[in-house]
């Protein structure tokens, strides 16, 4: 039996690499750290089907408190590590308590970026959304009627939009780039998510940032924009991206850059310590890059357990994310990272759309909205190296799977 793994993370990534270890019969002692007070649970439902009131939180549990149990895999809750001692192999608690490992996995995920004190991000009223804490506070916000300012037009700021129109709320959404979904997706994606949006009367904002939030007793009241225009509401939901949980790695002399360094393998600079997730900044194609995503923290996690129990598969990420908002989903395969030309395709049903991303003439990524048939095949396509005639690709009357050949 091999000596004890410590899991410093009980997110998806955490909970993704013991269950696999257990899954694949390897018995070694595993100690799971996390600092919250609940047990490993999905995150996306959060901010939809649990924020609706849809979903109770004991259905987005990984699994009962009595699997851990069954499979003798120890979870220390509401505590942390506060630094790792590589030299003796243990990591340190915050209480001075210390914990000895033969393997360590930091599993450690990123955290939300904060408006800055100096605009008024300390006033009381001012939201992440991010973990059950975030989302039991907003749950007390999203009332019918109210105000809320969204600040950031990425794919959090857009599904926090949806949900509080589902509820009644009046929304504003600013982003200071000129469009949303700037960042990660192309004008055509960001052209069909603003009309939904608009036709559910949320007012979006380009082109206009945050000057200062308006300070009543404490409480945010209105806000101060950019372009001069003054906005009463009350409360804000702040979107404006994440930072990878690193700092542990770094202060351990692990290599970091925007994340931990890992290889192909999920190895750290130290061949003891694996890192997984979002903290993780992992080689694709030549470049390093780090992943957002639940189902890179999934598969790269699972990769790294298969090493640990004696594989020698490296991972081989195939991105795939998705977002849902409204009665939209809209499901994206590949990484656009560096692509120079788009094709927009029409969908077989009204209000469903497909845009592709190219790379020096490569098919490198697909968005697709309500379009499940262009999503598989645009996966199909990017995972098989296939690239298909733009002219066929275009006409909507071509059957995509006669371009998988």
């Amino acid at each position: 039996m091999a000596g004890r793994l410590v899991i410093v993370g009980a997110g998806q990534a955490g909970f993704a690499l013991a269950a696999k270890l257990r899954a694949l019969k390897d018995t070694r002692p595993i100690t799971m750290i996390g600092i919250e007070e609940s047990l490993p649970y999905q995150r996306p439902p959060l901010s939809k089907k649990y924020l609706l009131g849809e979903m109770s939180f004991d259905r987005l549990l990984f699994r009962p408190e009595q699997w851990f149990h069954d499979n003798d895999v120890e979870v220390r809750l509401s505590t942390w590590v506060e630094r790792i001692d590589r030299e003796q192999r243990q990591v340190v608690m915050q209480d001075g308590s210390r914990i000895d490992y033969e393997t360590l996995a930091l599993a450690t995920g990123s955290t939300p970026r904060q408006l800055p004190a100096s605009v008024g991000g300390e006033l009381r009223g001012v939201y992440v959304a991010r973990d059950k804490r975030d989302a039991d506070l907003l749950t007390g916000e999203m009332r019918a009627g109210r105000r809320l300012l969204i600040i950031g037009g990425g794919y959090i700021g857009l599904e926090a939009a949806a949900v509080a129109r589902h509820l009644g709320l009046e929304v504003t959404v600013i982003e200071m780039a000129e469009r949303i979904l700037q960042r990660v997706a192309a004008k055509e994606t960001a052209d069909i998510m603003r009309t939904i949006h608009l036709g559910h009367d949320v007012v979006i904002r380009e082109g206009v940032g945050l000057t200062k939030l308006i300070d009543t007793n404490g409480h945010v009241s209105g806000a101060e924009l950019s372009d001069g225009s003054v906005i009463e509401l009350d409360f804000v939901i702040a979107g404006i991206g994440v930072t990878p949980n690193d700092q542990l790695a770094k202060e351990a002399g692990l290599d970091v850059a925007n994340g931990i360094v890992v290889d192909e393998f999920a190895r750290s600079s130290d061949p003891a310590i694996y890192a997984m997730g979002d903290c993780a900044m992992l080689p694709w194609k030549g470049m390093r890059i780090r992943l957002e995503s639940v189902q890179n923290a999934v598969d790269q996690a699972e990769a790294a357990a298969a090493l640990m129990a004696g594989g020698s598969a490296p991972y081989e990420p195939k991105p795939w994310f998705w977002s849902d908002q409204y009665d939209v989903k809209l499901q994206i395969a590949g990484f656009n990272l560096g692509y120079d030309e788009t094709l927009l395709r029409p969908g077989a049903r009204e209000g469903s759309a497909s845009v592709w991303y190219f790379k020096a003439g490569k098919l490198i990524a697909v968005d697709a909205i309500n379009d499940a048939r262009a999503y598989v095949a645009g996966k199909k396509m990017i995972e098989s190296g296939i690239t298909p005639d733009k002219a066929l690709l275009a006409d909507p009357a071509t059957d995509l799977k006669q371009l998988l050949a």
